[in-house]
C-alpha cells in the first residue's frame, strides 16, 4: 500500500505474516528513488517503526537524499507488536522478570522472513551494508542483534537504549559489573572487525540514579557499555560515536532530533566501506 510519494522517496506499507511471531507484522518501506544500481543501496532496519511518522522521518530522509548529504539507503520501519516487552530484549538471556521470551522469535522473523521478503519484493540481491537501529528497548534489541550477527549487520544505532536490562532485581544482590546483560555479552565476546556503534542519550531521559553518583542511569549504562566496546578494541569515533542531548528526553521528539546525526555518521560524505 502506497502511503506517500515524495520527491526523492516513496513510502509503502505492507503486512507480513510471521510464522515465528504468529502475527501480522506491519512494516514501512522508505524507498529511495532514482537509484541506478540497487546493489549499492545500504539497508537500515528500525525497531518501533510506528514512531517514525511522528518523527517526520520520511521528510528528514527525503531532504537528506535530495541534498546528497547521505548515500542512498533503503530504510525499513518495523512496527512493534502488542507484546513488545517480550518480542524485544536480549534474545539469548531473559531479564530478571522473564521478559524477552519472544526475542529469539523476533530475531528469526527478521532473519528468515523480513530480509528474504525485502530481497524478493524489491529485487535486490545484496546490500552494501546492513544496519539496525532502535529507541529505548528497541535500541537494546538492535545492538543485541548486531552483536550476535556480525556477518549480516555492521551498524547499530541505539537511541536512549534500555541498557539497564539485567538478570537481577535491584532489591537483591544486584551488581552493575555482573548483572547488566548487554554489558556482559560484550565483555564475554570478542572484537568483530567492521562493526560500528552509534549511541545517544538525553540528560532528561529519567531521574533514576541507582548508584547515587549524580549521573542518571541512562547515561551511566551507555557510557559503561561504550567502555566495554573500547575494551574490545572499538576505540575510534568512526567505530563508536556517542552524543548526549542536555535537554533531551526519553521521547519521540528527542529521537527525531537525533536521527539526522546518525544518518550523517553512518552514510554521510565521510562514510567509508
Amino acid at each position: 500500500m502506497l502511503i506517500a510519494e515524495l520527491l526523492n522517496l516513496r513510502l509503502e506499507q505492507k503486512a507480513i505474516a510471521s510464522q515465528f511471531l504468529k502475527r501480522q507484522v506491519i512494516v514501512d518501506f522508505y524507498l529511495p528513488k532514482n537509484v541506478s544500481a540497487p546493489n549499492d543501496l545500504s539497508l537500515l532496519l528500525v525497531n518501533d517503526g510506528q514512531d517514525l511518522d511522528q518523527m517526520k522521518f520520511h521528510l528528514i530522509l527525503d531532504q537528506m537524499l535530495g541534498a546528497n548529504e547521505i548515500q542512498p539507503i533503503l530504510a525499513i520501519g518495523i512496527h512493534a507488536g502488542k507484546d513488545r516487552k517480550n518480542e524485544y530484549g536480549t534474545a539469548k538471556i531473559l531479564d530478571y522478570q522473564g521478559l524477552g521470551s519472544k526475542a529469539e522469535a523476533y530475531n528469526q522473523f527478521v532473519l528468515q522472513e523480513l530480509l528474504p521478503f525485502i530481497h524478493v519484493q524489491y529485487a535486490i540481491e545484496q546490500f552494501r551494508q546492513k544496519a539496525f537501529a532502535g529507541f529505548s528497548l528497541g535500541g537494546l534489541t538492535a545492538i543485541d542483534m548486531v552483536w550476535h550477527y556480525p556477518e549480516i549487520f555492521s551498524i547499530a544505532g541505539v537511541f536512549s537504549g534500555s541498557l539497564w536490562w539485567r538478570t537481577k532485581s535491584l532489591d537483591g544482590d544486584y551488581n552493575d559489573d555482573t548483572d547488566r546483560i548487554m554489558h556482559q555479552q560484550i565483555r564475554n565476546g570478542k572484537y568483530r572487525p567492521g562493526l560500528r556503534f552509534y549511541f545517544t542519550t538525553g540528560s532528561l531521559d529519567e531521574t533514576a540514579d541507582r548508584n547515587n553518583n549524580g549521573i542518571i542511569d541512562s547515561i551511566d549504562d551507555t557510557l559503561d557499555l561504550i567502555k566495554e566496546l573500547k575494551g574490545k578494541g572499538y576505540d575510534s569515533e568512526y567505530e563508536v560515536k556517542y552524543i548526549n542531548y542536555e535537554d533531551g528526553k526519553h521521547d519521540v521528539q528527542t529521537w527525531g532530533r537525533a536521527i539526522p546525526g546518525f544518518l550523517l555518521w553512518g552514510w554521510g560524505s565521510d562514510f567509508n566501506d
